[in-house]
């Protein structure tokens, strides 16, 4: 049981030491962006993942993550993400990075890139990403979402979750329950991003900065998308 305990203490250390490692680079941050904005169209251009326009519709936010999954009985997940809101004029907020972790308990073997985009369907659950560190599937209920290919033959209600999950992760079934998933903060790394104080609060729901030529990207291809 100790030795269990201490391969528990090794993961969290393992996981906490991700995020405080030094802040990266505003040319390396940019690459987060652009990588999450490449892992949007990945999903969106599979019709085995693709968000269909109904969920579109409905999202308030959206939540995309790259993370690196290396494991030996323990699964420590250490990546990166962005989060973009929907504000109350109608526009969407520039994309602001977040960190994300994720330890799993059980025999566990190999590694792999963990690619996900997180559809947020109410205008609460956003708010929690405030918090230092805000469990997926734990502080709001996610569950896998319906895909673009299954919803043009399919009559059956849409799923209703606060969050609905797609992955190119291979055996998610649509209302499936997902693994919980930790999503922290990062301002220290949009402070460098967007050169000022802002933290993620007025990034996402103010106007007081100016969306860099660099950063629009993304911005603008899921305004095209929710707008379908």
């Amino acid at each position: 049981m100790k030795k269990v305990f201490s391969l528990l203490f090794l993961a969290l250390f393992a996981a906490s030491a991700v995020n405080m490692e030094a802040t990266p680079s505003r040319a390396d941050l940019i690459s987060e962006v652009d990588s999450c904005w490449a892992v949007l169209q990945q999903v969106m251009s599979d019709p085995a993942t693709a968000v269909p326009p109904t969920v579109w519709a409905q999202a308030h936010a959206v939540l995309i993550t790259n993370q690196f999954k290396g494991a030996f009985i323990f699964g420590v997940k250490g990546g990166y993400g962005v989060v973009l809101v929907k504000q109350p004029n109608g526009h969407w907020s520039v994309p602001v990075l977040v960190s994300a972790n994720e330890i799993s308990l059980g025999l566990q073997l190999g590694g792999k890139a963990v690619e996900t985009v997180y559809i947020i369907t109410d205008d609460a659950t956003p708010r929690l990403l405030f918090k230092k560190r805000f469990n997926m599937g734990v502080d709001a209920k996610a569950v896998i979402g319906p895909l673009a290919a299954q919803a043009e033959n399919d009559n059956r209600p849409l799923v209703v979750a606060p969050i609905l999950v797609y992955s190119k992760t291979a055996g998610l079934y649509a209302g499936a329950t997902f693994k919980a998933a930790e999503v922290s903060r990062n301002d220290e790394a949009n402070y460098v991003l967007y050169n000022s104080g802002y933290g993620m609060p007025e990034l996402l729901y103010s106007n007081w900065v100016t969306p860099p030529p660099d950063c629009q990207a993304l911005t603008t291809y899921v305004t095209h998308l929710a707008a379908q």
